[in-house]
């Protein structure tokens, strides 16, 4: 699939490689990025997840601490993240809350590789206020980090102006972020960042299968696109 501008992730929880791979196959040519949830497999495996689906691959391991399953130590759960910069992923995701020392470790493991770290974070609460919002992408922007990923969830129209402002900012710095909110009232900021520079959103398998709240599923998501001219 080729888009004018923001990417399409379908993101996918399942118990084994083989799963995942059914459940994208009905969808893989919507989509332009696979995030692969190691938190929600049952014996973690990258090889496999590499060997068995031909497109892009983003591995996460999501701490319980940010609504994931995973409930490791930070070392532990960054352990699969290090397998994944070796077999050449496309993009492993990282806390901007975890231990800023495994971050400094995952990018110098990345050097040279074909492997951009999203450095990421989630509010499944609220929307911060627009000064600590420019805090967060200012920590995002200087953290060495290839692409960022802010997340807050919107109770009102105001919440959702005010992430989707980030993106002027990263714009006029050259610095790739995705940002939008989740809840019901965010869910019109999953599309709106693929207009605004964007660099990338998700979406769910299907309505059932949805990994935060608000998740558009990739047949929502790809059709809305298509309708209005993105792709």
């Amino acid at each position: 699939m080729t888009t004018l501008t923001g990417k399409i992730c379908v993101s996918l929880s399942a118990r084994d490689p083989a799963t995942i791979k059914a459940m994208l196959s009905p969808v893989q040519h919507q989509v332009d990025v696979v995030e692969i949830r190691l938190d929600g497999m049952e014996v973690v495996d990258v090889a496999r997840c590499c060997s068995l689906i031909d497109l892009p691959l983003l591995f996460t391991n999501r701490p319980d601490w940010e609504g994931g399953e995973c409930a490791k130590s930070d070392k532990e759960r960054v352990d699969p993240l290090f397998e994944a910069v070796a077999e050449k992923a496309a993009y492993i995701d990282l806390e901007l809350r975890a231990d800023p020392e495994l971050r400094k470790q995952l990018l110098t493991a990345i050097q040279g590789t074909p492997t951009r770290m999203v450095l990421s974070w989630h509010d499944f609460n609220a929307t911060p206020s627009q000064g600590e919002l420019n805090e967060l992408y200012a920590e995002m922007k200087t953290s060495g980090a290839h692409i960022g990923k802010l997340i807050s969830t919107a109770h009102e129209p105001a919440d959702v102006l005010r992430v989707l402002h980030l993106q002027e900012q990263a714009l006029a710095d050259g610095f790739p972020l995705s940002c939008f909110c989740m809840g019901s009232a965010g869910r019109i900021s999953r599309l709106a960042t693929l207009y605004l520079g964007g660099y990338m959103s998700y979406a769910a398998l299907d309505e059932g299968q949805a990994t935060a709240p608000g998740q558009l599923s990739v047949s929502q998501l790809h059709s809305l696109v298509t309708t209005l001219g993105v792709s």
